[in-house]
């Protein structure tokens, strides 16, 4: 593998002993990526928590480095001080700083910090440099944004209180992560950002993701992907390529890195980076 290329995986806490079990053998066969960690989510809401803690401390036992995610949303100062200790006390280096989805329904603000950035503030606060603070960026913009101005004030100020390097949102144009990079640099704004990178490999739940989050899923792909709902063998070759081909222009274009979204399989992230000839 190239030495400058970093790679990272992210996974979601399963709920079952049985999950566990199926996740350590995914992550046993990510391991010959070398990834520089491998990151784990919790629900809306922080509604996984707990096993988001127990998965990490699995990943760290195993002798890998594990950034769990924290979340603004349903949280207060005293339980996030609590698990950042205790991630420090199992040698935990990372985390994934982040605003975090409301439960369905709800509105207005839930816990004691608003923005990401407020979250991230408290992080480098109360324990200095220890961890490695990684944040979201949207190179689609958030939808949530009131401009495109506004969400990159957002992410500079995410920057400004202590972020050490950001993963992108998953998207299906180059371009749009080279703009945003662009805008970036204009604002002297020179952290690592590490496109995020969703394999295809079902039609249905990729339209379904992609509505929750706002990700832009061009037209084109839309429409190839849909006629081919039916023949999964095709669909799967064909997002392969696809999502190999934005790999290529990333990293040509000097993307410092990939972040796979492996929904907690390794099949086609293990292709697509055989394909990359990064293992």
């Amino acid at each position: 593998m190239t030495p400058s290329i970093e790679i990272s995986c992210e996974f979601f806490p399963p709920r079952t002993e049985q999950g566990m079990m199926k996740l350590r053998q995914v992550r046993e066969q990510l391991d010959v990526l070398n990834p520089v960690f491998y990151s784990v989510t919790f629900g809306a809401g922080g509604s996984t928590q707990e096993k988001t803690y127990d998965t990490v401390l699995e990943i760290q036992k195993a002798g890998k480095q594990a950034a769990p995610h924290l979340s603004c949303v349903g949280s207060t100062r005293e339980n996030i001080l609590q698990l950042l200790n205790n991630y420090k006390q199992n040698g935990v280096k990372r985390i994934v700083a982040l605003r975090g989805d409301r439960p369905s329904g709800i509105g207005g603000h839930l816990g004691e910090f608003n923005y990401a950035n407020e979250l991230v503030n408290f992080i480098r606060t109360e324990t200095g440099n220890h961890f490695h603070i990684e944040v979201a960026a949207y190179p689609e913009f958030h939808p949530q944004a009131k401009s495109v101005k506004a969400d990159i004030d957002y992410f500079q100020q995410k920057v400004a209180t202590g972020a050490n390097s950001a993963i992108t949102q998953y998207f299906y144009n180059s371009d749009a992560y080279f703009r945003f990079i662009d805008e970036c640099q204009q604002r002297n704004i020179n952290i690592s950002i590490i496109p995020g990178i969703m394999p295809i490999n079902n039609y249905e739940q990729l339209m379904r993701f992609s509505d929750t989050c706002g990700a832009d899923i061009p037209r084109w792909l839309r429409y190839r992907l849909r006629d081919l709902d039916e023949d999964k063998i095709a669909l799967r070759q064909f997002g392969l390529d696809v999502v190999t081909r934005l790999c290529e222009q990333l990293l040509q274009g000097g993307a410092p890195g990939l972040h796979f979204y492996t929904l907690n399989q390794a099949d086609t992230t293990l292709e697509i980076a055989n394909r990359l000839k990064l293992i």
